[in-house]
């Protein structure tokens, strides 16, 4: 995964004044640009005149699901730049794409679509805004006709006199599939203050659960608020059996590094004590199976996460369902509109399901016959009755395609390509590798090579160290590395120590605290092509994003000469800053005692080591970035440029960290490309 996830990810904003005032004003503008008049969908795209164009247009598809009848699919697609649309495509009769939802990136844009009826869907819309001294995200549900027609939003409706933010406005919990157009709700609720001559003043204050109808918008409330609880989970047929929290220290309002868990009988109301989970030890509850009354829930074994079942019947009788050897259990497979759990997914070289279904694990197996070249095989959703299912299927050199399977009629048909506009662009294979770090351990990762190259010798090459940094590299397409190779480069992205999914030993203590090994293991990455003969050393770049992008740039503090140029994309470069950036925000000490104190800090930080790097350095960043603050790159450039080093710096305005626009985007890849090209000497692209 080339683009990482935070760093260290902040949690929500704590109340202060007018910055509250301000986000709720955006809000409500962002909600009305929503429920205006609805365009009609497939704008005619740009012509795709550079690789940069090709690689950089976001996925046509970026979230699916299926009708209850089968019918229909609704999906998330990019629009012009960084717009998203949401729009519906008859499977039957075909015809033009309805248009659900539309929105424009600024900024507002849709994370998800699900159909509650086979008419109406329920949206999700994050966005994040600015406030006099910090970013505030957000988040809305909204139900809508496949048409665009009725849009309603389904929290709780804001007030002027609100007591609190309204950030995010609640999470579906249970879709109810016996129940058409109604579901189970966790919703936000804000008391008002301040309201005077008049006894109509709202009091209900945290998060309940309401039984929504999304068609009458009808609500029934099923659990009163509180505001000790932050999810709920429910076993798929109406029943709330465990809730989660957060706890804050003392009065400071900043919360715990611990989660609490507790659960409920199959008949009974009353909270008992099931686990809690401080990162290393307890149990995390990630599905309920109402068949058996079990809980299943990820705990370490052996240092590493494994899936267990517990009773939920006040036994808390616990047994193991599965383990690596190698690597952690990442969560569980479901299927179906009660979310059925169906098997168990975790990453070694390759994505591997085990499924505990018979049927599925079957079925998984004539997919894989009847699409030979496609290995990466996912059920996406079902109809009401699991008679027809969506299928994903990728590889590492095919983005991949969308399936719509009818078990009766036993057929396969293809319906959407993730990117069409690479379908007739060369792609590359991806091998995983493993190379010696400097103290002789094996680190794995993925080599990536030129496409229609059998001659991989002393080619320019490129290190792609993923974000996170509790993250990691899969086998798998990435637009970002196959952008490179396309490029003529050979592209090595490795899981250094640091990375996640391989056990705690490998976690260390975390890509900060323990710099010198998992940045030890970056730059190993290029000393091994070099030694292999695949890498001409004297033509080795590094490129990252997020993580990748602080070790990009610390790679060229740690060892000087190893790269010749830097390019890092919405990066950490100083270790102390990251602290005050979370100051405002609830987990501000979390993200303290994550970083710790001591020589690390300063020695850990590009920003105060500038003047070791050599190497010309491109950055990248949009000033709306919640994960990594857009003064981290500003604060590195204006070091390195009163230096007189080569630096440049591209600021994306109204672009968060992962940069959300197709524009933009090929924008960066050109950019890149031509940097690389001045500074590495890469041959031209590989032909389509």
């Amino acid at each position: 995964m080339a683009v990482g996830g935070a760093s260290m990810r902040r949690s929500a904003w704590r109340d202060e004044g007018e910055v509250f005032v301000l986000a709720r004003m955006l809000f409500i503008a962002v909600i009305a640009t929503l429920a205006g008049p609805v365009a009609d969908a497939g704008e005619s795209p740009k012509a795709l005149d550079s690789a940069g164009a090709l690689f950089g247009m976001r996925e046509s598809v970026q979230s699916i699901d299926i009708s209850p009848d089968g019918t229909r699919v609704a999906y998330i697609t990019p629009g012009p730049g960084r717009t998203s649309v949401a729009v519906v495509a008859d499977l039957v009769n075909g015809g033009p794409l309805l248009t659900a939802l539309r929105a424009s990136g600024n900024p507002d844009r849709l994370s998800w679509c699900k159909f509650v009826t086979n008419q109406r869907l329920i949206c999700r819309v994050v966005g994040q805004v600015k406030g006099p001294d910090v970013l505030v995200a957000y988040a809305r549900l909204a139900a809508v006709d496949i048409d665009g027609k009725n849009f309603a939003t389904l929290g709780e409706e804001g007030s002027s006199y609100d007591a609190r933010l309204r950030q995010f406005d609640g999470d579906i919990i249970d879709w109810l599939p016996d129940d058409d157009g109604v579901v189970l709700m966790a919703r936000e609720y804000i008391p008002e203050e301040g309201k005077k001559g008049t006894l109509l003043v709202r009091k209900k204050d945290g998060v309940g659960i309401d039984r929504v109808n999304v068609v009458t918008l009808k609500n029934t409330m099923v659990e009163s608020p509180t505001r000790t609880v932050d999810y709920f989970l429910s076993d798929g047929r109406g029943k709330i059996r465990i809730k989660s929290w957060q706890p804050k220290r003392g009065g400071s309002g900043q919360l715990d590094s611990r989660e609490v868990y507790h659960y409920r009988l199959p008949d009974s109301k009353e909270w008992l004590p099931f686990s809690s989970w401080d990162g290393t030890d307890g149990m995390i509850p990630i599905a309920i199976d109402a068949e058996i009354n079990s809980a299943y829930v990820k705990k370490k074994l052996d240092g590493r996460m494994a899936l267990y079942r517990v009773k939920l019947d006040g036994t808390m009788a616990t047994e193991l369902v599965y383990k690596s050897d190698t690597v952690d259990i990442d969560g569980v497979v479901r299927i179906g509109r009660g979310a059925r759990v169906i098997g168990v997914t975790f990453a070694e070289e390759k994505r591997s399901v085990i499924y505990f279904d018979s049927s599925y694990r079957q079925l998984a197996t004539v997919l894989g016959k009847a699409i030979p070249n496609l290995p990466i095989i996912g059920f996406l959703g079902s109809s009401a009755d699991n008679g027809k299912l969506l299928v994903y299927a990728g590889s590492d050199s095919d983005p991949g395609r969308y399936f719509v399977f009818d078990k009766s009629a036993r057929t396969l048909n293809e319906i959407l390509l993730a990117r069409p506009a690479l379908e007739n662009v060369a792609l590359a294979s991806v091998r995983p590798v493993t190379y010696p770090a400097s103290d002789g351990t094996m680190v794995p990762g993925y080599l990536t090579l030129p496409p229609n190259r059998s001659d991989a010798r002393n080619l320019p090459a490129v290190v792609l160290p993923h974000g996170g940094p509790s993250a990691r590299d899969e086998w798998g397409f990435d637009w970002l590395s196959q952008f490179l190779a396309h490029e003529g480069y050979a592209v090595l992205q490795p899981n250094y120590r640091g990375s996640a999914g391989f056990g705690d030993a490998w976690l260390q203590e975390n890509g900060f605290k323990s710099w010198r090994t998992s940045i030890g293991d970056v730059t190993a990455a290029a000393h091994w092509m070099s030694t292999e003969g695949i890498a001409d050393p004297d033509r080795i770049a590094i490129v990252g994003w997020s993580y990748g992008g602080y070790a990009a740039l610390q790679s060229g503090v740690l060892e000087p000469g190893l790269f010749k140029a830097l390019v890092a994309v919405a990066p950490v470069t100083d270790l102390e800053l990251l602290k005050k950036d979370a100051h405002g925000y609830t987990n501000a000490r979390i993200v303290a005692e994550e970083l710790g104190s001591g020589a690390h800090i300063v020695e850990g930080s590009p920003l105060q080591n500038f003047n070791q790097i050599a190497a010309p350095v491109l950055m990248f960043h949009g000033d709306l970035d919640l994960n990594v603050s857009v003064e981290q790159s500003r604060k590195m450039d204006a070091k390195l440029r009163a230096a007189g080093k080569a630096c440049e710096l591209v600021v994306y305005e109204g672009l968060e960290h992962s940069l959300v626009d197709s524009d933009v985007r090929a924008q960066m890849l050109d950019r890149i490309a031509a940097f690389l090209r001045a500074n590495v000497s890469a041959t031209a692209s590989v032909s389509n």
